[in-house]
Formats: structure tokens, C-alpha cells, sequence
């Protein structure tokens, strides 16, 4: 005998017919795995590896978050290094150098930071085509408790941000002494980008040496999305291309490049979705009292509050009047 199964009212944030997670990380639509007809185009393709790893096409930087909402992809990077030891020559070396190539992506200008750590380390961060360039400089006599609570300041380590609209970055190390002045705590310098939300600089202590492998030190570095690098005047005007499904309207990141949607106030879910964008029933809200006074009532993108009989105005707010107060009487 076979049981009933109760229809799921969860929302998906796919294609009809395609994967929703690689792993542990789910993948949005206008992102899609597995087939390339799952994705908006080529360019928001991800490999889904065999062994559920999802990485990003340009680079095979493995991602550990989607956000559709905020229009980003989350990245593991490895940090550049540069070793000595005691008495001054050189034992270990890397530089790290990404590249987003042509489509809709750029490093996240607000959310990521460049960091150096080290008490003799100079580290440098440009792009690829070289328009723009930034050292940061970290010194330091004696040993420092790296602490996530004290900003980088240029003693034990530092910090510059990068200009918006970047897709290259290059990072690299360089030292004055070779770390021979601080070589009893402090032999190897490390430099990168990474999330100012996640970043911990109580995770880098100076006394860090590198790590290869699977294991190596990374970061979470985030990346930027839009759809397409128009105006949203021109995506509107090719309404076969145009990304943004019902209910839903194109909107500029902070980057200033490009276009994304958002469902209009009073809807949520996929705007990128042909019927993605789906209305909030706010009586329903739970934890939340819409109405100030009065009877909620669900319209379609908004709701109202009906004042009790007797009252007028906005329950939404607050009612005027007395209202009718009825008396039962018994005998």
C-alpha cells in the first residue's frame, strides 16, 4: 500500500528539473550545475566535481557560498608567502595571482580587504593589466599578539583596501633583512585578500610557517556579480533578454557596473526566475504583529488592517473612535 506524500511548499531557487546543492552549498539560479541549461548563460556554469566540490569556472577556486541576494560568490584563495631562515636565505616563496577573465565578475571592493602579516614584510597587490597598485608595509622590533580586537596598523601586520571594478590581482612579498632581526619569532611573512567579515587576525600569528597541500593556508575572498554589464534602460529595452522575472525590477550594485534584480517590495524568493518572486502573506509573518489595531488583511505586494466596527483610519498605525462595545445582560 503505498502512503500519500505530502506536496513540499518550499520555493525553489532552480530551474525546473535541476540540481539545487553541490555538497553542502546550494546553487542558486541564475548559477546552475550538471547542465548547462540550468545556468543563465555560460558564463554562471559551475563544475560540480565528483567528489561534490563546487568550484568557480575561471580558476577552480573552490566556493563555500552562493548569495543571490547580495550578488556574490564566496572563494577559497591561498595566501603568498615568503620564508627564511636564521641566518637569512630564502626556504620557501609563493605569489598568488587570480584573473576573472571576461564575464560578469569583479573582486568585491567593500567586503574584501589586502592584508600583510609579518614584522619584516612588504607586500605588494596589483592587477593584472597594472593600472593600479598598492604596497603595504609591516614592521615590527618584537614579538606582537596578533588580536582581532586591534587594527592592522603597520606593526605585525597591515591592511589596504582595493578600488571597485577590479577582475585581476596579483600579490606578492618582499623584505628589507630577511627576517634576520626577528628570525627567534618571526620567519615567514604572508599576504592576501580575504572577507573583513570572516577574517580573524588571531588565525595568523606571526610565528605561522606554510602549510602545502590540501591543507594550505586560504581565504575567503568574495566576489562580485551582475547580470550584464549594461544600464538597466538598455536591459529593459531587449525584453527577450531581459533577466528580471515577475514582480521583480532591475536594481545597480554599489560596484556601478552592471545590473541585477530584486523582487519589488512585498514579494520574495528568485527575481532571476521567471515566477521566482512570489507575494509575502504579512498576517502570516511569524514572530511579527503587522497590524497596530484591527483585522490584517493580505492584498497582493501589501496588506491592510481594518479597524474594529466603530473606528476609522489605519489599523496599521492605530484606529480613531470609540468603537461599539456590546452588552449582554442576563436575567
Amino acid at each position: 500500500m503505498l502512503w500519500p506524500v505530502a506536496a513540499s511548499t518550499a520555493r525553489s531557487d532552480v530551474k525546473p528539473g535541476c540540481q539545487e546543492k553541490c555538497g553542502n552549498v546550494s546553487v542558486p539560479y541564475p548559477f546552475g550545475i550538471r547542465e548547462r541549461s540550468c545556468a543563465m548563460n555560460k558564463h554562471f556554469f559551475l563544475n560540480c566535481t565528483s567528489n561534490d566540490e563546487l568550484l568557480f569556472a575561471t580558476g577552480g577556486m573552490p566556493i563555500s557560498d552562493i548569495s543571490q541576494l547580495e550578488g556574490t560568490v564566496t572563494v577559497g584563495i591561498y595566501a603568498a608567502f615568503s620564508c627564511y631562515n636564521k641566518t637569512g636565505i630564502q626556504t620557501a616563496y609563493y605569489s598568488q595571482y587570480m584573473i576573472l577573465r571576461s564575464g560578469p565578475f569583479m573582486f568585491s571592493h567593500t567586503r574584501n580587504i589586502f592584508t600583510a602579516i609579518g614584522c619584516d614584510t612588504s607586500a605588494r597587490v596589483t592587477n593584472y593589466e597594472f593600472t593600479y597598485g598598492a604596497t603595504c608595509l609591516s614592521l615590527c622590533t618584537e614579538y606582537v599578539e596578533m588580536s582581532d580586537g586591534n587594527p592592522c596598523s603597520g606593526s605585525g601586520c597591515c591592511q589596504t583596501s582595493i578600488p571597485k571594478g577590479l577582475k585581476s590581482l596579483r600579490y606578492s612579498l618582499s623584505t628589507y633583512y630577511n627576517y634576520t632581526s626577528v628570525s627567534d619569532f618571526n620567519l615567514c611573512g604572508f599576504a592576501f585578500l580575504a572577507d573583513k567579515r570572516s577574517l580573524k587576525i588571531s588565525d595568523w600569528p606571526l610565528s605561522r610557517t606554510p602549510i602545502y597541500g590540501k591543507d594550505a593556508y586560504a581565504t575567503d575572498v568574495v566576489i562580485e556579480w551582475v547580470v550584464e554589464n549594461k544600464t538597466c534602460e538598455q536591459a529593459k529595452a531587449n525584453t527577450s533578454a531581459y533577466a528580471c522575472g515577475a514582480n521583480a525590477d532591475c536594481t545597480y550594485p554599489e560596484s556601478g557596473q552592471g545590473y541585477r534584480c530584486s523582487c519589488n517590495e512585498g514579494f520574495e524568493g528568485n527575481p532571476y526566475l521567471k515566477d521566482g518572486c512570489q507575494d509575502i502573506d504579512e498576517c502570516k509573518v511569524e514572530g511579527k504583529k503587522p497590524c497596530q489595531e484591527g483585522t490584517c488583511k493580505n492584498i497582493i505586494g501589501n496588506y491592510k488592517c481594518q479597524c474594529p466596527l466603530g473606528k476609522y483610519g489605519d489599523g496599521k498605525t492605530g484606529c480613531i473612535g470609540v468603537g461599539i462595545i456590546t452588552i449582554i445582560s442576563g436575567n
